[in-house]
C-alpha cells in the first residue's frame, strides 16, 4: 500500500515537473525486454529490467514488479527489492517460496523470475524503479506482455531398452521430435550418452536450430573421420549414426529437444524441451571371427519409395558347406522383429505386424538355399526406417531338435517412404482417455481428406501391438482373437468418424490404442487395392475400482451397555455397481473373522451368525450406498472389532475391494446399584442360637438372581463359612470342619434377605462376620454375567463366665493293704457349657515338695493312655457325667503317695478349631499301702476318719440332687451330644502323638 501511494506520488511529481522544469531531453530511462514474450506453461519466465540516467549510477536501486490483467485492469502487486510486504496474497506464498524472485544483476538492473508458469501468470508485467531523488526527469516505469502457451513438443524413441553390440559394429538409433506451437519456433536435438558413474550425460551431436551440425566434446575426430552423424529424414526423424562403436561409448543414449522462439527483440529464447526414453547399450570386447562364421547382406529393391508402393528387401546368408547347414533368418526394424523363417522354412510373424499378414500387407519367403525376402505392400510412413537382417545358424541333434547358435546381423538398410498427395489424415479425437475400471470405453478417430474406399483397424499396445477389431470398406466387422469374448464394437457413426466402444473395461485393457485408417482404390483390372494408410495412437488409463469406490465403517456408539442397540454404518462411496456386502466380526483371542451376513445384489442374505440379534437396512443415493447393520440388544458375545467388505461385479466377476476399517464395539456391563444394609454389634452368651442377617435393600434390575458369600475374619485372617450360588445351591468352606456344618445354616427369605444361623455359639464363634453379595444378570442371549460384588459386616461377640470349671479339692488320706484296691476320684461339682470337653490326667508324687509323676490321661478324644507304666493294674471310669475315676489294683508299698488329677476344658470355634478355654487341679489323696500281716498304722483317729467320711456323703448327695434337677429342667431342650467318656473302657496303648 505504501509503494501504491509513493507511486502515485511519483506520478504527480512528474507532473509538476513538467511545468516548471526547461524543455529539453528526459536524463531517466527504465527499459525491459520488450513483448509479447510466449513462454510455455510450466517452463520458467525472465524478465530483464534495467535504468539509466541516475545521477548517481553507483547507488543501488530499488525496483518493483507488478502485474495486469487484460480481462479486468486490475494492478497486482508481485515483489518489490526494497519492501518483503510489498505481494498481495494471489503472489504472497510463490514470493515467500522463493517461486518467484527479483535479484539485481548490477546496482541499477534486476532479473525478475517465475521458475514453474500457470495460466494466471499471463498478462502485463511493470518494472517499476523507486526514484532516490529529489526531482522527476524521466521514464521510471516500463511494461511487457507475457503469453502464456501451451507445450506442443513431442518426442519419442521407438527404440528397444536395452542393445548388445560388439566393438566395431555400427549403430543407428531414430528419434522423432515435432512441435504443433501455433508460433513459429525452431527445433534443435540433441544425442547425449550418459555413462555409468557420471553425474552429466556428453552431448554425443546436435542438429542446431539453424540445422547447423555440431559434435560433442570428445567426439570431435570421430565426426571429422565420418564416424558419427546426425540425419535429419522428414519432418519429425533424427537419425543418430556411430559407424564404429567404441567400447567407451557403452552407457544410456538419449536423445533431446529443445524448442526455441525468437522475441520480439530478435533474440531466440527455449521455450520447451524433453528427452526421449533412454535405450542401454551394452558393447562387447569384439571377439576373433572365424572361418566357420555367418555372412549376411540386406538389401532393397526400392529404397525411397511413396506411400502405397511396395517394399521387397532381400537377405542373402553365405557360409561354409551351406547346402549342408540350417539357418534361421529374421528382418527386424528399428530393433523390432517383423517376421521370422525357421530352419524348415516356417514363417512366424511378430506381434505386431501379424494383423498386416491378415490382411495381405506382408509376405516373407525363402526364395533360394541362401536367399530371403521380405515384401511389404502396401507401405505405410512409419514403415520407413532402419532394417536390418538377422541369421541364426541352426544345428540339428539325432532326436530332430535344433540348437540355435549366435545370432550375425547385417549392416543396415535405411527405407524411406514419404506420404502420397492424397491427403488423407487421421486424428484422434482424445490422445489421453480415462475411464474406470467396468465403464465403457469409447475412442473415436476423425478423419480427412478421403477419396476412396476406407477401412479401420484398432490395435492395443501392452506391451506389443495386437488386432482389437477391424472394420473393413464393405462394412465386415472382424474382432481379434484376443477380444472375441468381449463386449465391442466397431462402428463409422459418420463418413468422416470411426469409433471404437468396448464395454466393461479390465485393468489389462489400459495402454497405447492405434487407429490405421486405409484407403482403397479400384485398379485398373477391378480389383480393390490399398493406397494409403494413416495410423493414430491414443493412451487409455484405466482407473482401478478401488481408486474410485471407497468403503468405510463408523458408528455413533461403539461402547455400549448390555442390552442396548449399537447402529453400525458402512458406507460406499463411488459410481453405483451390483456388490455383495459381507459383514464380519473379529473376536477377541480368536484366530479368525466371524461372518455374520452377506448381502448379495438381487436383495438375497445369507445369514452366518445369529439372525435374532442383528437387522440390516440398505440406503442409497447417486454415488453413494449406506448399508447399516443394527445390533439388537448387545452382549459380550457381540463385542469384538467389525468390518465390512464389498464385491463389485466387473464381467459377470466378482472383484474384491480393500475392507473398510476395523471397527471395535465394546460392551460394558450396567452399572451396579445393589445396595445392603449394615449390621450393628451382636453380643450373646455361649451356648445361645445367633441370627446374622443381610438384606438387599436395592437391586440392578428386578430379575438379578444373587450369591451369597459368608465369612468369618480373624487377626489369622479370612475363612469362607458358605457359600449360595445364583440358583440357592449351599456349599460349605473348605476349611469349615464337619461338626460345625451340622450347627450353621443358611435360610433365604424374602427382600431378598440371607440369614446366617449359629447353634449353641462357642467362645470361638466370635469375630467380624461379612456377608458378600454378587448380583448375577442375564444378557439377551440368556448368558449369565456378574456385576461387582457388594458386603456388608456385622461384629459378633460371644460371652461367658471367667471360669465356668471347678472340681473337688478337698484332701484325703487312705490306708490300703496289698489286697485292697483303690480309686482316685476326679469329680467337677460346677457345670461347663454343653459344647465342652474335658480332659483328665492323674499325677502322682512320692511326698509333698517332691517331682510330681503323670500316671494316666483320659484324653478329649476319649483316647487313654498310660503314663508310668502299671498297666493293667489301673482302670478309667466314667461313671455319670462329670466324674472320673481312675482304680489301682493289687498296690505295692511302692504305690504310697500322693495323687491328683488336673481337668482341661476345650471348645470348637469356627476360626481356630480346638482352644483350651480352663485347667483346675484336684485335692490331694494320701495312700499308705502296707503288706497283709503287717501293722497299719492309724493315719488319723477314728473321730476324724468319720467326720471326713460323713462330709464326702453330704457332698455326693448334693451333686446327684443338681444333677437331677438339671435333667428335669432340659428336659424339653435338645438332646446334648454323647459324653467323649464310656463308662469303663479298658486300657489302650499309648498313641503315637497327643491330640
Amino acid at each position: 500500500m505504501r509503494r501504491s501511494l509513493q507511486s502515485v506520488w511519483a506520478t504527480v511529481l512528474f507532473c509538476l515537473g513538467l511545468l516548471t522544469s526547461h524543455c529539453g531531453e528526459a536524463r531517466v530511462l527504465t527499459e525491459a525486454q520488450s513483448g509479447p514474450l510466449y513462454r510455455v506453461l510450466g517452463y520458467p519466465l525472465s524478465i530483464s529490467c534495467n535504468v539509466s540516467g541516475f545521477s548517481n549510477q553507483d547507488t543501488r536501486k530499488e525496483f518493483e514488479f507488478r502485474m495486469f490483467r487484460p480481462e479486468n485492469g486490475k494492478e497486482i502487486n508481485i515483489i518489490s527489492t526494497d519492501d518483503q510486504d510489498f505481494s498481495y496474497a494471489v503472489y504472497m506464498k510463490r514470493v515467500f517460496n522463493n517461486e518467484i524472485t527479483l535479484e539485481h544483476v548490477s546496482p541499477n538492473s534486476v532479473l525478475f523470475k517465475i521458475k514453474h508458469l500457470e495460466e494466471k501468470d499471463e498478462g502485463d508485467y511493470e518494472c517499476f524503479v523507486i526514484n532516490p531523488e529529489q526531482t522527476y526527469d524521466g521514464t521510471y516505469s516500463v511494461k511487457t506482455t507475457v503469453k502464456v502457451i501451451v507445450n506442443s513438443l513431442i518426442i519419442s524413441s521407438p527404440v528397444s531398452a536395452s542393445l548388445s553390440h560388439d566393438e566395431g559394429d555400427s549403430l543407428t538409433l531414430t528419434c522423432q521430435a515435432s512441435s504443433n506451437t501455433v508460433q513459429h519456433t525452431h527445433l534443435s536435438v540433441t544425442w547425449y550418452l550418459h555413462k555409468d558413474g557420471e553425474d552429466n550425460a556428453r552431448p554425443i551431436i546436435s542438429l542446431e536450430r539453424d540445422l547447423t551440425l555440431s559434435p560433442g566434446q570428445g567426439f570431435e575426430g570421430r565426426y571429422q573421420a565420418g564416424l558419427i552423424g546426425l540425419d535429419k529424414v522428414g519432418e519429425a526423424t533424427y537419425r543418430l549414426k556411430m559407424a564404429q562403436l567404441e567400447l567407451s561409448d557403452q552407457g544410456k543414449i538419449y536423445c533431446q529437444a529443445q524448442e526455441w522462439i525468437q522475441d520480439p527483440d530478435r533474440s531466440w529464447y527455449s521455450i520447451a524441451q524433453k528427452s526421449a526414453d533412454a535405450t542401454t547399450l551394452n558393447v562387447k570386447a569384439k571377439e576373433v571371427v572365424d572361418k566357420g562364421s555367418l555372412v549376411v547382406r540386406v538389401s532393397a529393391q526400392q529404397a525411397t519409395l511413396q506411400e502405397g508402393q511396395e517394399l521387397s528387401l532381400s537377405c542373402s546368408v553365405d557360409a561354409q558347406n551351406l547346402a549342408e547347414r540350417f539357418f534361421s533368418v529374421a528382418w527386424l526394424r528399428e530393433n523390432v522383429e517383423i517376421t521370422r523363417i525357421g530352419p524348415t522354412g516356417v514363417v512366424s510373424v511378430g506381434p505386431e505386424y501379424s494383423g498386416r499378414e491378415k490382411e495381405g500387407e506382408l509376405r516373407a519367403t525363402r526364395t533360394g538355399n541362401k536367399d530371403h525376402r521380405l515384401i511389404l505392400r502396401p507401405v505405410r510412413t512409419q514403415d520407413q526406417g532402419e532394417y536390418v537382417c538377422r541369421a541364426w545358424p541352426q544345428d540339428r541333434g539325432a532326436d530332430g531338435a535344433f540348437t540355435q547358435g549366435a545370432a550375425q546381423d547385417s549392416s543396415s538398410q535405411l527405407v524411406t517412404i514419404s506420404p502420397t498427395e492424397s491427403g488423407l489424415s487421421v486424428e484422434m479425437e482424445k490422445k489421453d482417455v480415462s475411464v474406470n475400471e467396468g465403464d465403457r470405453l469409447k475412442l473415436t478417430c476423425k478423419v480427412g481428406g478421403v477419396k476412396g474406399q476406407l477401412s479401420v483397424t484398432w490395435e492395443h499396445k501392452s506391451p506389443l501391438f495386437s488386432n482389437v477389431i477391424s472394420l473393413s470398406q464393405e462394412g465386415v466387422m472382424e474382432v481379434g482373437e484376443e477380444f472375441r469374448q468381449r463386449s465391442i464394437m466397431a462402428m463409422r457413426p459418420a463418413a468422416d468418424t470411426f469409433s471404437l466402444e468396448l464395454n466393461e473395461v479390465r485393468q489389462a485393457d489400459a495402454g497405447v490404442y492405434q487407429c490405421t485408417v486405409s484407403e482403397w482404390t479400384i485398379t485398373s483390372n477391378g480389383k480393390v487395392q490399398k493406397t494409403n494408410s494413416q495410423s493414430q495412437t491414443g493412451t487409455v488409463s484405466v482407473v482401478l475400482t478401488e481408486s474410485f469406490l471407497k468403503v468405510s465403517l463408523r458408528s455413533r456408539n461403539t461402547l455400549a451397555t448390555v442390552g442396548e442397540e449399537v447402529e453400525l454404518l458402512c458406507r460406499l462411496r463411488g459410481p453405483r455397481l451390483p456388490m455383495t456386502l459381507t459383514w464380519s466380526l473379529q473376536r477377541e483371542n480368536a484366530s479368525s473373522p466371524d461372518n455374520i451376513l452377506t448381502l448379495y445384489p438381487n436383495g438375497n442374505i445369507n445369514w452366518s451368525g445369529d439372525q435374532r440379534r442383528y437387522q440390516v437396512k440398505t440406503e442409497s443415493s447417486q454415488n453413494e450406498v449406506y448399508q447399516t447393520l443394527l445390533i439388537m440388544g448387545a452382549s459380550h458375545r457381540e463385542a469384538g472389532r467389525y468390518q465390512c467388505e464389498v464385491s463389485v461385479i466387473l464381467e459377470s466377476r466378482y472383484k474384491k475391494l480393500p475392507p473398510s476399517n476395523l471397527l471395535a464395539v465394546m460392551v460394558k456391563n450396567p452399572v451396579s446399584e445393589l445396595s445392603l444394609t449394615s449390621n450393628p454389634p451382636v453380643e450373646r452368651n455361649i451356648n445361645t442360637d445367633i441370627d446374622i442377617k443381610c438384606s438387599v435393600i436395592k437391586a440392578t434390575s428386578p430379575l438379578s438372581r444373587f450369591a451369597v458369600t459368608w465369612l468369618v475374619q480373624h487377626q489369622a485372617g479370612s475363612k469362607t463359612i458358605l457359600s449360595s450360588n445364583r440358583d440357592a445351591v449351599v456349599t460349605f468352606g473348605a476349611q469349615v470342619e464337619l461338626s460345625h456344618g451340622q450347627r450353621i445354616s443358611m435360610k433365604r427369605s424374602e427382600g431378598p434377605s440371607f440369614e446366617l444361623t449359629i447353634r449353641q455359639a462357642w467362645i470361638g464363634d466370635s469375630g467380624l462376620y461379612m456377608c458378600k453379595v454378587v448380583e448375577w444378570l442375564q444378557d439377551p442371549r440368556g448368558q449369565w454375567y456378574e456385576l461387582p460384588p457388594a458386603s456388608t459386616t456385622t461384629e459378633l461377640h460371644i460371652i461367658e463366665p471367667e471360669n465356668n470349671l471347678t472340681i473337688v479339692k478337698d484332701d484325703v488320706m487312705m490306708n490300703v493293704t496289698g489286697s485292697q484296691e483303690f480309686a482316685i476320684p476326679c469329680h467337677i461339682t460346677t457345670q461347663s457349657s454343653q459344647s465342652s470337653v474335658f480332659q483328665v490326667t492323674w499325677f502322682w508324687q512320692k511326698e509333698s515338695g517332691i517331682e510330681q509323676h503323670p500316671i494316666f490321661t483320659a484324653h478329649r478324644n476319649s483316647t487313654l493312655q498310660d503314663r508310668d507304666g502299671r498297666g493293667e493294674r489301673l482302670r478309667f471310669g466314667h461313671p455319670v457325667p462329670n466324674h472320673f475315676n481312675l482304680t489301682v489294683f493289687k498296690p505295692v508299698p511302692a504305690d504310697s503317695g500322693l495323687y491328683f488329677c488336673e481337668v482341661e476344658e476345650w471348645l470348637l470355634s469356627l476360626s481356630q478349631g480346638w482352644r483350651k478355654v480352663a485347667a483346675e487341679k484336684s485335692g490331694k489323696l494320701t495312700v499308705s499301702v502296707y503288706i497283709e500281716g503287717g501293722d497299719v498304722e492309724p493315719v488319723c483317729t477314728q473321730g476324724i476318719m468319720v467326720g471326713v467320711l460323713t462330709g464326702v456323703i453330704i457332698c455326693l448327695l448334693v451333686v446327684v440332687f443338681l444333677l437331677a434337677l438339671k435333667v428335669f429342667q432340659g428336659s424339653g431342650a435338645k438332646k446334648p451330644d454323647d459324653s467323649l467318656w464310656a463308662e469303663e473302657h479298658p486300657l489302650k496303648p499309648k498313641p503315637s502323638a497327643e491330640d
